[in-house]
């Protein structure tokens, strides 16, 4: 058995057992436990999300601070830019990649939800719809899913991007879109899976940006020359 068919048998076994406890609670629902599944990740990632989403709400005040440089050396001294640029991260003690671990967690149970969901075997289908969906392993025929999602994910997204930085203000309106249209072609319980994540999600990242931050150290030039002749002096 291959690793990633592994993981496909857990998410499998984990939803038949959170179907199970909503049987034992009296709401026998295939879409309550995926929510309850949802929720379960969420809680088990919480610690590095909580540290990517600090990480993305730093980035997004860096911002107008990175342009500035990026706009004084691009011409005429690119490396420049790029070593006041790692230098601002380092002085802010901010990551640029720290929001690639959570996702790369997530994509393979999103992958193996997807292919469960394909062809689940549900112990009762009367309890594998949600509300007007008939079966969770099928589309939205309304679209309605699909639509949330991709409000979701804006709302989401909208939290942490820097409307001063152009490619960032694109994406924030063309994933969503992109969103919309591939939950339109997948199971409906995936999607309500993402609508879940996202709004969890939404709700983690408002809580942090209300949390009082540092205040951004500015790099000045030749400080970075410094800071590198002062690492190599204590190593």
């Amino acid at each position: 058995m291959g690793i990633f068919q592994a993981i496909v048998d857990l998410v499998t076994s984990a939803t038949n057992y959170l179907y199970y406890i909503t049987e034992v609670i009296g709401i026998p629902s295939y879409a309550l436990a995926i929510i309850l599944l949802t929720l379960l990740l969420k809680l088990a990632l919480f610690p590095l999300t909580q540290k990517q989403m600090k990480s993305m709400r730093s980035m997004q005040r860096l911002q107008p601070k990175l342009k500035e440089i990026q706009e004084k050396y691009k011409q005429k001294d690119p490396k420049k830019m790029q070593e006041l640029t790692m230098q601002m991260y380092k002085d802010n003690n901010v990551n640029p990649l720290a929001g690639c671990l959570p996702l790369l967690i997530q994509m393979p149970i999103l992958i193996a939800l997807f292919k469960a969901l394909l062809e689940f075997d549900f112990k009762d289908p009367e309890h594998a719809g949600f509300l007007w969906i008939t079966n969770l392993s099928h589309t939205d025929p309304f679209y309605v899913l699909p639509v949330l999602a991709g409000v979701t994910t804006f709302m989401q997204a909208k939290l942490t991007t820097s409307m001063a930085d152009q490619t960032q203000r694109m994406l924030l309106y063309l994933m969503p879109v992109f969103i919309i249209w591939i939950s339109s072609t997948v199971p409906s319980g995936l999607v309500l899976y993402w609508i879940v994540f996202n709004l969890a999600g939404f709700a983690q990242q408002y809580y942090v940006n209300q949390q009082p931050t540092p205040d951004i150290k500015e790099v000045v030039p030749g400080s970075e020359e410094k800071s590198r002749r002062k690492s190599r002096k204590n190593s």
